[in-house]
């Protein structure tokens, strides 16, 4: 079997924490019931985060808060993209499938397409979504521990009802992101 690889996010609409980007290369058959990691429950999308571990090749793109911020999110997608890339060892000539809209992958990688709903079609996307979700969801368990008025055990840094009120509450911290709408206006509140 070819190698593919495929590629998610996790995070990006997200007031806190960072935003993950996941390059997955597999070249062995995918596990059955694979699927878009928002379709699955914590434990399923755990198990099948284990499991491609073992067989697949993974290269993450953290980018944080601060970067999202200075860079815009577009431009904060184009570097996730190339650290994933650049981590799981890409080549140019490898065959590239994102998730959405927009190839983030730029002109370098000549077999790259974006696919939109790719992570609920594409087995190796679908793969890269679960193991982004669960790799961020873990940085912002972490992360509740440091700042646990936030509930981002729960709430995983989106703008919940429990977070705004903790924001209204405890202020904005260094790991919001200052330039998205809602964290904005709170600042320019104060």
């Amino acid at each position: 079997m070819k190698s593919q690889i495929g590629i998610d996010e996790v995070g990006r609409g997200a007031w806190a924490g960072p935003l993950l980007v996941v390059a997955l290369r597999s070249n062995t058959k995918m596990p059955k019931g694979l699927r878009d990691s928002k379709l699955l429950s914590k434990k399923q999308r755990e198990v099948f985060a284990k499991e491609v571990s073992k067989t697949c090749d993974i290269g993450e793109g953290w980018v944080e808060p601060f970067e999202i911020d200075n860079f815009g999110l577009t431009e904060a997608m184009r570097i996730g993209v190339k650290r994933a890339l650049l981590n799981i060892g890409a080549t140019y000539g490898e065959e590239i499938i994102i998730d959405g809209n927009v190839n983030y992958c730029g002109d370098k990688y000549i077999h790259s397409m974006a696919v939109i709903n790719a992570d609920d079609k594409h087995p190796v996307v679908s793969a890269a979504s679960i193991v982004a979700k669960v790799q961020r969801d873990n940085k912002m368990n972490i992360l509740a521990r440091s700042f646990p008025q936030f509930g981002f055990e729960a709430n995983v840094g989106y703008g919940t009802r429990f977070h705004i009120n903790a924001l209204k509450q405890y202020g904005v911290t260094q790991i919001h992101r200052k330039s998205y709408k809602p964290i904005k206006e709170l600042l320019d509140v104060k």
